[in-house]
């Protein structure tokens, strides 16, 4: 079994920055896609940022250019940098942690950005 833990959420102002961090623990053997994920509200959930196991991170367009996605695969651990925030980031963030072909999420943190 595996946990997924989020944190780093808040409220900051628009342009302000958040760092997102994500924690995969239990049995772990191998971990293949680490991701954040965002849900609106009234909106469907969405892939913000992914990064693979020694691959190149992926990004949705509206946040290429402010978010940077990293990873610590000694700690199973996924980062998310969002720098340069608006306010239709506003949401709450999922991190998904791609386990044994198994995907595991985490229970959410809130980001609001304020005008």
């Amino acid at each position: 079994q595996v946990h997924v833990v989020e944190s780093g959420g808040g409220l900051v102002q628009a342009g302000g920055s958040l760092r997102l961090s994500c924690a995969a623990s239990g049995t772990i053997f191998s971990i293949n896609t680490m991701g954040w994920y965002r849900q609106a509200p009234g909106k469907q959930r969405e892939l913000v940022a992914g990064i693979a196991r020694g691959g190149r991170p992926v990004y949705v367009d509206s946040v290429k250019g402010r978010f940077t996605v990293s990873r610590d695969n000694a700690k199973n651990t996924v980062y998310l940098q969002m720098n340069s925030l608006k306010p239709e980031d506003t949401g709450v963030y999922y991190c998904n942690v791609d386990h044994d072909d198994q995907g595991y999420w985490g229970q959410g943190t809130q980001v609001t950005v304020s005008s």
